[in-house]
């Protein structure tokens, strides 16, 4: 039978998608539902003194409005609202006293027969609020910044690696080097599908939950935690995930409010939050970076030196992981990094795509082009003089590391060696051209995982886990997993996914579901085209290639589509994407799609990607590493520079705006 790891197979559920056949948490139609609109406060910061309700509850189809005034009483200890990727600090807990955190916080939900009710309802209430101070800009607080907590969440995001050896004096003494800051603005998730729940109550304490999460297991014991219920009476099912990227690890208050709706009124409840609340909620953090790099005159790097602040809430300590990444990929002698949390009135970020190491990446890969400039070198060799098969930060060999393969195989398909090194001296007409690289870098997380299996009475092998799907093909490529392994073809299998009852499964995140075992570094080279017109320094990424080793390819066109994607946002972010903070208002002002900027087809142009052939042995049982994170790493700093490369100007903010370049 030939096997199907490997093969481009098509996704199992693709049809139901394309047809509308599949359903997302706000799709079930339940009967005799009630429907939940939430009234956001617009206030940043200080409490709430006065709500009058009464003139919501009057209108017609209002059934009940709820507010920290009259809810139902609720678990009191923190712990009980502590998820599993909850930071160190204090969890927020909707409607729960008059303190206003933050801008768009829920302060009221109402629920009424229709969602056009329930919305005009909101209106009618009257709140009195007392204002405080707030503030919500990074760069004004630096001197605030102070090291994150310490908890659970430390185990996946460690705090910086310890110096080695004399960093100051190995840069003084240095006769190559470079000191660079790099700014990011905070960006917002934005999957196409709205966080939304549908909580169907079944009584005598049990509820059947369908919601946008990326994690059913995290959802449930965190509903069955607060509201006093067994777990196993409480059932969250996710089948189909509109896109996540780490939007749905945390259970986001659409879930508490809807679930405390159904458990108040003892009847179904509908609750879908609007895309200007898509905003009220984790997103990327904003960050400054400065990183210090040198090197011996033959380009050797001698000194490393990578410090950044980022912006968190002032109730969680929210760490985006920015400054250990060099290490990993450049070894050096001597090394230095540091990394503060600066507490800001802003709900607390949440990992997005590649969390930390798009970001990092950008800066390490910008200031290493800044060095090949400075050593009048190839940025490709630069790189390859300072290619180790050893990660420096832990001294442990890499299980496997094909990066030299990546490298020279997007050189060669993206015809580098055509490459003036001079800045501007490329040219299409009235196009300023420009070539730019860079490294990508991604760990291979290990999460724990049970899978129940058993064959039915037709013979047909059944699979069963609590993992979700988000649109990666995690059904397509678990099918194709298990018959290979038992040598079936995929029709006789059924793997079942999506359910809270079924086997534990973390949430799915990190690129960690297909390979969940062992701990190593996925490495990927990009080599990028783009084209600036001279006059209107209107930016065109008209070329990318992407080179990718992540072990064995289960399907090679589930895993292209997850690079492909990646590449589309590595553009979005270097170009495009930025949640604009009014600091004055202390609110997002950009909160819709017609303002938050990110690509449409008119902006992407040719993309490649390479599969670089790559063994490994010891990641795990298959060999497989995930893509769903290292394709999106090191676009945004092949963009910068080529950006360079075509005007001879540095841009070291992100997103890139063509007015920097007039």
């Amino acid at each position: 039978m030939q096997k199907s790891v490997g093969q481009p197979i098509n996704r199992l559920e693709g049809k139901l998608k394309v047809t509308g056949a599949a359903k997302y948490a706000a799709e079930y139609d339940v009967k005799d539902v009630v429907t939940g609109y939430v009234l956001s406060s617009p206030v940043t910061k200080g409490k709430i003194l006065e709500m009058d309700t009464s003139d919501a509850l009057a209108l017609t189809g209002v059934i009940d409005v709820i507010t920290h005034q009259n809810r139902p009483k609720l678990a009191w200890f923190d712990i009980q609202y502590t998820d599993m990727d909850a930071p160190p600090g204090t969890v927020f807990k909707p409607l729960y006293n008059e303190k206003i955190m933050f801008n768009g916080q829920p302060i009221a939900l109402v629920l009424a027969h229709d969602l056009e009710t329930a919305r005009y309802a909101t209106t009618l209430i009257k709140v009195k609020y007392e204002q405080e101070a707030f503030d919500t800009c990074l760069e004004n607080n630096l001197d605030q910044g102070r090291n994150a907590k310490k908890g659970f969440a430390t185990l996946l995001k460690p705090p910086p690696p310890k110096p080695t050896g004399d960093f100051l004096n190995a840069y003084e003494q240095a006769p190559i080097k470079t000191s660079t800051s790099y700014h990011h603005s905070a960006e917002h998730h934005n999957p196409i599908e709205l966080f939304a729940t549908t909580t169907v109550y079944e009584g005598n304490g049990k509820l059947t939950i369908y919601d946008k999460t990326q994690g059913t297991i995290n959802n449930q014991l965190y509903v069955a935690n607060i509201f006093g219920l067994r777990y196993k009476d409480v059932r969250v099912l996710a089948p189909f995930v509109g896109g996540g990227f780490g939007s749905g690890l945390r259970p986001q208050y659409q879930l508490f409010l809807c679930v405390m709706a159904a458990m108040h009124l003892k009847r179904n409840v509908k609750l879908t939050l609007d895309r200007k609340q898509m905003f009220t909620f984790g997103h990327r953090p904003e960050t400054l970076q400065n990183l210090r790099f040198a090197t011996d005159i033959n380009g050797k790097i001698t000194a490393l030196n990578h410090s950044a602040f980022a912006e968190t809430s002032q109730f969680e300590d929210y760490t985006d992981p920015l400054v250990a990444w060099s290490h990993k990929v450049y070894p050096s002698a001597n090394t230095l990094f540091d990394q503060k949390v600066v507490p800001l009135d802003v709900f607390t970020p949440i990992d997005m795509r590649a969390p930390g190491g798009c970001s990092a990446m950008h800066a390490i890969e910008c200031t290493m082009d800044e060095l090949a400039y400075k050593l009048k070198m190839d940025p490709l060799t630069l790189r390859l003089i300072n290619y180790s098969e050893v990660d420096d930060s832990s001294k442990k060999p890499y299980t496997s590391k094909a990066l030299k393969a990546c490298y020279l195989q997007a050189a060669e398909k993206f015809g580098w060696d055509k490459r003036n090194p001079e800045p501007g001296s490329m040219t299409k007409g009235n196009k300023l051209v420009g070539y730019g690289m860079a490294t990508g870098i991604w760990d291979a997380y290990q999460f724990p995982s049970r899978v129940e299996a058993m064959i039915d009475k037709d013979g047909k092998f059944i699979l069963n886990n609590a993992v979700t799907d988000i649109g990666t093909g995690t059904l397509t490529v678990m099918t194709q997993i298990a018959a290979d392994e038992l040598g079936l073809s995929m029709k006789d299998v059924d793997f079942r996914y999506g359910d809270s009852k079924k086997p534990f499964s973390m949430f799915q995140g990190g690129s960690a579901m297909t390979s969940s075992t062992g701990s190593a570094i996925v490495v990927a080279a990009k080599e990028l085209k783009v084209e600036i017109d001279k006059d209107l320094k209107t930016i065109t990424v008209t070329r990318a290639v992407t080179a990718v080793a992540a072990g064995k390819i289960i399907n090679p066109k589930t895993a292209k589509s997850q690079i492909l994607g990646s590449m589309v946002w590595g553009i979005s972010k270097a170009l495009h994407e930025e949640s604009i903070m009014d600091e004055n208002l202390g609110k997002y002002i950009n909160t819709n799609l017609g303002e938050y900027h990110i690509p449409v087809h008119a902006d992407i142009n040719d993309l490649e990607v390479i599969f670089a052939e790559e063994n490994d042995e010891l990641i795990n049982e298959l060999g497989v590493k995930g893509v769903g994170e290292i394709g999106l790493v090191a676009v945004p700093a092949a963009i910068a520079n080529a950006i360079f490369h075509a005007t001879g100007k540095r841009v070291n903010n992100l997103p890139i705006h063509f007015d920097e370049l007039l």
